[in-house]
């Protein structure tokens, strides 16, 4: 009975985690450049049950059979499929055609990679994010405003694994490589390629397995409740 408590709360644990996920995702789904994550989970490995309450003494290996623990996290990925372009007529819009990132400076010093091209230009007359951040070139140096922008587009062999500092920016241990033959649209923008529909089925998904674990939790607590209290006066 104890152990089934431990079973339901790591349950429990992994629908949050995707519950959190798809609110995420829904909550970005008009943010310029943001990619949907998904996450992995898995069933645990079965273990083998035996108890020693066989044979006329009660003293007999008895084979039980096999239980599984509940199910547990393995991972997240990005899709990093495009999302649809919206014209948007201003100068310092920018969107990839085709796979690829733009690479930017971040405050630290690091570099972070985004699709989001909705660009402003600084006092030194320089591309940068809304947030301020430089715009880097294929040579790391920042991007002057002007007609046809230097912009270092960058790509990777699996952007799946790019980890989100949120805003859009993704950061990577991979090695980026340049993208030679970019294509930008400037004056367009790309926007979220959250699959609305999707994220509600997981939602609701989510939400009837939380009502089987809590009527299985409730099931629990009352065998539990029986057990200490009821048995225990025998």
């Amino acid at each position: 009975m104890i152990r089934g408590l431990d079973t339901l709360r790591q349950n429990i644990d992994v629908l949050l985690k995707r519950q959190e996920n798809a609110s995420s995702n829904i909550a970005n789904v008009n943010t310029t450049g943001y990619q949907a994550k998904k996450l992995f989970q898995s069933t645990l490995k079965q273990v083998r049950f035996q108890n020693y309450q066989g044979g006329p003494n009660v003293n007999q290996r008895t084979e039980i059979g096999d239980f599984t623990f509940g199910n547990q996290l393995d991972g997240a990925a990005l899709n990093p499929e495009k999302g649809a372009f919206k014209q948007t007529g201003r100068s310092t819009d920018f969107a990839i055609q085709n796979d690829g990132y733009f690479t930017v400076k971040m405050p630290n010093g690091t570099t972070a990679y985004t699709r989001n091209g909705n660009f402003k230009v600084n006092a030194q007359n320089e591309y940068v994010t809304q947030e301020g951040y430089q715009v880097l070139s294929a040579a790391g140096t920042a991007v002057a405003a002007g007609q046809n922008p230097a912009f270092g587009i960058v790509a990777f062999d699996n952007p799946q694994q790019l980890e989100s500092q949120g805003n859009t920016y993704y950061t990577t241990t991979q090695t980026p490589h340049n993208v030679q033959t970019a294509q930008v649209l400037n004056g367009y923008l790309e926007q979220s390629n959250v699959a609305t529909a999707d994220e509600m089925v997981s939602l609701i998904q989510t939400g009837r397995e939380f009502e089987a674990n809590q009527k299985a939790l409730s099931t629990n607590n009352e065998t539990l409740n029986k057990a200490v209290n009821e048995l225990g006066k025998i």
